[in-house]
């Protein structure tokens, strides 16, 4: 059996049902659909002018049949449910394309059927490029020697040099959720991954115009972003949040559980060490868990992504006082867990955790001299991280660059915990 790539499409009729009906009608012909991605609504490329716009997919098959035989069974698949063939990229109930078929390449333009594999124009695009993504991220092309995620990529960088923007940006086309993003080290992430050209989707807890604004801020760099609010101390909010995020732009390629509870500025820092902790544990513990094993298991179904979860420097060396039996217990937990969920979710998604030392956030900017002095003497360094260390080192981890990284704690602390 030879794995092979399939593009559908459909702007004529009900077209949700015709491409349904294609995958089944596949099936009865001894084709086995394993993966099928979601369903892009996608405006038409070329053609007549004012016709109906595509819903596109893309699908990973098992097949003993050769290209041409393939191309065969898709040909009366397409006549079967009322393909008719007239002017050039005219409107059409269904096309189905092989995009890939193993290592094949084949050539075959006299003969009938037509056979040409590597689809000819697959690199050129999106609408295929983008589903495609979901199912074979790491598919090889057999005739560029790039994958499918590195096409998909080099193709947003020429679009940027169409659009007279900046390309080189290694982010190009990947989508990603930053938890917490409305303010301090997750807005600092979002921001980053945005300038590194991801679309990315805010996260806060409440404050719609914050996160709209941090939301503004994201698109200002050149790709999408939108805001969602949920309460990650509600497990149900948690996974309609990770529901709502998959579905806004039909898939995720990163997740950075970032939100965290505040327990050291503001009212919170008055409150009894067991409120703090039961907060610490609803958002910082198990809102990370819920979304990383719910996200995880779908990026994992898909063939590729990247999840970076927030730990504490100090959390396996201890650190006095409440405050450090709080974090440790909170941060020790998820990172024990980032270590477990990255042979889980291996080969295919890497996990990594982000462990930061002193970050001036709310509570440093507002530390005492006493504070201020011991930060300097703790951090070879001498100085506090800023929330840009924190980001540029997620963009780092969420790149092709951390390609062979998984399974780590990553310190950001200027030196002050080491090993």
């Amino acid at each position: 059996m030879t794995i092979a790539y399939l593009a559908l499409g459909s702007n004529l009729g009900d077209r949700r049902a015709t491409l349904d009906r294609a995958l089944e009608l596949l099936r009865a012909r001894g084709i086995d659909v394993r993966r099928v991605s979601g369903y892009h609504d996608t405006e038409p490329v070329g053609g007549p002018a004012a016709q109906g716009r595509y819903l596109n997919a893309a699908a990973e098959v098992a097949t003993d049949l050769e290209p041409a035989a393939l191309v065969s069974t898709l040909l009366d698949v397409e006549r079967q449910l009322g393909r008719v063939r007239s002017e050039k990229n005219a409107p059409r109930t269904v096309d189905l394309d092989l995009l890939l078929h193993g290592d094949a390449v084949v050539e075959r333009r006299t003969a009938e059927p037509r056979v040409l594999v590597p689809h000819p124009r697959l690199q050129d695009r999106r609408f295929v490029l983008d589903p495609l993504a979901e199912v074979a991220s790491h598919a090889w092309h057999p005739v560029f020697g790039r994958t499918v995620v590195e096409l998909q990529r080099d193709l947003a960088e020429r679009e940027l040099r169409a659009a007279g923007r900046q390309p080189g940006r290694e982010l190009a086309g990947l989508r990603a959720l930053v938890t917490g993003s409305t303010s301090g080290i997750g807005r600092a992430i979002a921001l980053e991954l945005a300038a590194g050209g991801a679309d990315v989707l805010i996260h806060g807890r409440r404050a719609p115009a914050r996160a709209e604004t941090v939301s503004a801020e994201c698109r200002s760099r050149g790709g999408r972003s939108d805001a969602l609010l949920a309460d990650l101390r509600d497990g149900a909010a948690c996974r309609d949040l990770g529901e709502r995020a998959w579905r806004c732009w039909c898939g995720l390629d990163i997740l950075v559980c970032n939100a965290g509870a505040d327990t050291l500025t503001g009212d919170a820092a008055r409150w009894p060490f067991e409120k703090k902790l039961e907060e610490l544990w609803a958002v910082d513990v198990r809102g990370t868990i819920t979304l990383a094993r719910q996200l995880g298991q779908r990026l994992q179904d898909r063939g590729s992504g990247v999840i970076l979860t927030m730990g504490w420097d100090q959390a396996t060396t201890g650190m006095e006082g409440d405050s450090g039996q709080l974090f440790g217990a909170a941060k020790g937990a998820v990172m024990a867990f980032t270590m477990s969920l990255a042979k889980a979710l291996a080969p295919e998604v890497r996990v990594n955790c982000l462990a930061p030392g002193w970050i001036k956030t709310g509570w440093g900017a507002e530390a005492s001299s006493k504070w201020q002095e011991r930060v300097r003497r703790e951090t070879p360094l001498e100085r506090w991280g800023a929330p840009e260390d924190v980001a540029a080192a997620a963009r780092w981890l969420a790149s092709p660059a951390a390609g062979f990284i998984t399974g780590q704690i990553v310190r950001i602390n200027g030196g002050a915990i080491r090993g």
